[in-house]
């Protein structure tokens, strides 16, 4: 059996693309930090770094600092032992109580719906939110799940052989983009 090659067909966003897709996540989610009972999560390991771009957008307003957590859910995921051989697992830290608040769960890309739903379960472990609600860098539709965003950055229109890549200064790529690869088995 020959190996899954993955070749890039096409840059979607550039760097400043890229910013404005974090601007327009920045907005909405400034509402509920000025109502003062929201936190965030971002989800290993891309959620995280657009969480991060978030709160700086959040700062850069003015506003202050909420609650910030990081979460993993390798474990809960409902496809964790098919095809991989050791799962990585990576750090969860949520240092505040869950229970009441209002999350926004952040993730870089958004596609079949099952690294959200496995999120949903990871966060109920922590407390019971009074809501959480979804931001995502790049939706790309083709949902497994009846999921869906509450705040959008951008919109790619793939197909299931496509896979959608976010790539940022702080993964180690030179500038910031949206990339479409095409698998090629």
């Amino acid at each position: 059996m020959s190996p899954t090659r993955v070749l890039e067909e096409r840059s979607v966003a550039d760097a400043a693309q890229v910013r404005a897709a974090i601007e327009a996540l920045a907005l909405p989610i400034a509402e509920g930090v000025r109502a003062g009972n929201t936190c965030i999560v971002g989800i290993q390991t891309g959620g995280v770094h657009v969480a991060n771009r978030v709160l700086a957008r959040l700062h850069l307003m003015g506003l202050p600092r909420p609650p910030v957590g990081v979460l993993d859910i390798t474990l809960y995921r409902d496809d964790i032992f098919l095809g991989m051989q050791q799962p990585m697992v990576r750090q969860t830290d949520i240092p505040f109580e869950l229970s009441g608040k209002d999350v926004v769960l952040v993730d870089d890309v958004l596609f079949t719906g099952r690294t959200i739903r496995a999120a949903l379960d990871a966060l109920v472990d922590f407390g019971r939110p009074r809501s959480i609600r979804l931001a995502v860098l790049v939706d790309r539709g083709l949902r497994e799940y009846p999921i869906h965003a509450d705040w959008v950055g951008m919109n790619v229109a793939t197909t299931q052989n496509e896979t959608v890549r976010v790539e940022l200064a702080e993964m180690g790529f030179d500038s910031d983009r949206v990339v479409v690869y095409t698998r090629e088995t």
